[in-house]
């Protein structure tokens, strides 16, 4: 019988102060010095801090600009020392970057999100620029994930609202692969299934009265760790991303002022579970209860582009067969937009 292996982080901490606390959790795990990769803002904020945080450790921090490309990236990979383990601190650039270094130098990985915007954090794969555009390059899962609730606690409500979008999105994704698997065009790793599931289902049945609470945002992060792992189980993004997915690429494409990625596959993820006929209801009140709705009616979202983007959705992933990808359930996407009353009042502007 085939014994499958698949690597997990061997560090999770998802608790108050724990980014400050990293010089034992290295000691325990045999390192003797480590780069830490910053953003410019997370540096000037954090930077000095966490610095002396360390006592034991040799320890190193490089700040790296934004919007680097992978040819970039690699050379600045091979222009530092080998370290024993690379840690980058800050929102999903930062960490793709400390990735993909970790990756091509063949090193263990820790993850500091600063924001729970969406499950990048735990995943192995990274979206970097090669030749101009965005694309999904493979990385490998961190060796470890340091989430500090104090930190998360003090971003924006708009990266918090982007990750319980993302998070959301697991549902509609099952749902599709599992159609996908109907039509021959997918198999369903079953595990990699049930972990995606418990995770949001233990997350939408936590309190959502105040959505920066420790326990909150700890079921949060859990849960996307829970989304991460599942796609290395599976090989692949399906167990967290599906036809919603496709909605938000489609955006990044063709919309005047693209949103955040999990507003814009919050806003879908709501859309194809109606089209699905499936826990509609349940998600319409997750996103209620933690003023997803009320955040984005302030942003200036167009119908015309959303229409547009569901007919463009199938050519994000030729390969795939989710929902979308029949014209059918194209019409009914673009039907409901057009005649239920939240998102009317979500679309306030015109193309």
């Amino acid at each position: 019988m085939t014994v499958t292996n698949i690597p997990i982080p061997a560090i999770l901490k998802i608790n108050n102060g724990v980014a400050f606390k990293l010089n034992d959790l290295l000691v325990k795990h045999q390192f003797s010095n480590a780069l830490i990769l910053f953003d410019q803002i997370m540096f000037d904020t954090y930077g000095k801090d966490i610095h002396l945080s360390f006592s034991s450790i040799e320890i190193d921090t490089h700040v790296l600009p934004p919007h680097l490309d992978i040819q970039e990236l690699i050379v600045k990979a091979f222009e530092m020392k080998r370290y024993d383990v690379v840690i980058a601190m800050g929102g999903g650039e930062v960490i793709d970057y400390g990735k993909y270094i970790s990756f091509s130098r063949r090193c263990p990985f820790i993850s500091i999100p600063t924001s729970a915007s969406n499950d990048g954090f735990a995943s192995s794969n990274c979206s970097l620029y090669v030749n101009g555009k965005k694309t999904t390059v493979p990385a490998k899962v961190p060796f470890g994930i340091i989430a500090d609730l104090d930190i998360i606690s003090t971003a924006p409500k708009k990266f918090i609202l982007a990750g319980v979008g993302d998070l959301l999105s697991n549902i509609t994704a099952l749902y599709d692969w599992e159609y996908e698997e109907t039509k021959g065009v997918s198999d369903v790793n079953a595990f990699s299934l049930v972990l995606s599931k418990k995770g949001v289902n233990s997350f939408i049945r936590t309190p959502m009265d105040d959505i920066k609470s420790p326990i909150f945002l700890k079921e949060l992060v859990s849960s996307l760790t829970m989304g991460g792992i599942a796609t290395v189980i599976s090989g692949n993004s399906a167990p967290i991303s599906g036809s919603e997915h496709m909605i938000s690429h489609a955006l990044d494409k063709i919309a005047k002022n693209p949103q955040m990625h999990g507003i814009q596959v919050g806003i879908a993820t709501y859309i194809m579970a109606h089209v699905q006929k499936h826990r509609a209801e349940r998600i319409y009140k997750v996103l209620h209860r933690t003023g997803f709705f009320e955040y984005v009616k302030q942003l200036p979202l167009i119908k015309e582009e959303y229409i547009e983007a569901i007919d463009l959705a199938p050519t994000m992933k030729p390969d795939r067969h989710t929902y979308l990808h029949e014209e059918k359930y194209r019409n009914a996407a673009k039907e409901f937009i057009n005649i239920d009353p939240m998102l009317q009042g979500i679309f306030k502007y015109e193309k």
